[in-house]
């Protein structure tokens, strides 16, 4: 778990920040705004697409991608303001230092009582899965995710790794095909970017794959539902 030396923190279109990561040469979110790609990618094409038809009283997400924990932040924010039990797993194999994170300034974006979860037990999350408060549990897995292994099953997926061209070893068939195994039928699994190799994968798997409307700055992302035949 070494530390990333160089990263920077970047001011993003919407007014909210993100970080900049210098030896790829991408920021960990959108330019065109940090806090409205999760809400829209994340949160709500995701985690609220997959409760929209359900009456439900706990959830369960994996992230690959965990980062800068924004899209936990926000996903913890909703299922507290909800009540609803969430399991949140992350993968994260360079994870940020809290100091980093903290010049983000998410503590503005979610509730006080959030931030101080995640802020209060951030170091210990990255060992075992911990609550922040009587609705969510938070794991950040500091491995390579191409080596997380779980008997766990989650209710949706979010895949926040960089693009493909500076991350291409988690676009690949062999991964994907590993990330969506830990989906439940009826699952969902979202990400920011749809390509036609993403899209034929995915309907290889089975999947029911949708061009759902991308965030600001991009026309379509991918949705895909993992359904029983």
């Amino acid at each position: 778990m070494s530390e990333i030396t160089g990263l920077s923190i970047v001011l993003t279109a919407d007014g909210s920040k993100t970080i900049y990561h210098p030896m790829i040469k991408e920021n960990y979110h959108s330019r065109n705004g940090a806090l409205q790609e999760s809400n829209h990618v994340f949160l709500n094409s995701g985690l609220r697409y997959y409760l929209a038809d359900k009456i439900v009283d706990q959830v369960s997400v994996l992230e690959v991608g965990f980062g800068t924990g924004l899209n936990y932040l926000l996903t913890h924010d909703f299922c507290t303001g909800k009540q609803i039990n969430l399991n949140y797993v992350g993968l994260e194999a360079f994870p940020l230092s809290f100091d980093l994170i903290d010049q983000t300034d998410y503590k503005e974006l979610v509730s006080t009582n959030t931030w101080a979860g995640f802020k209060n037990n951030y170091e210990v999350s990255k060992q075992k899965s911990i609550p922040l408060n009587e609705f969510c549990c938070l794991q950040i897995v500091c491995e390579d995710a191409k080596g997380f292994k779980t008997n766990q099953l989650f209710d949706v997926i979010y895949f926040d790794a960089f693009a493909s061209n500076n991350q291409p070893e988690l676009w690949t068939k062999d991964f994907i095909t590993q990330i969506v195994s830990f989906l439940k039928p009826n699952g969902v699994f979202v990400t920011y970017a749809i390509t036609g190799d993403l899209k034929r994968i995915m309907k290889g798997l089975g999947m029911k794959v949708e061009k759902a409307p991308g965030a600001a700055g991009k026309r379509e992302m991918l949705r895909a539902i993992k359904f029983l035949f």
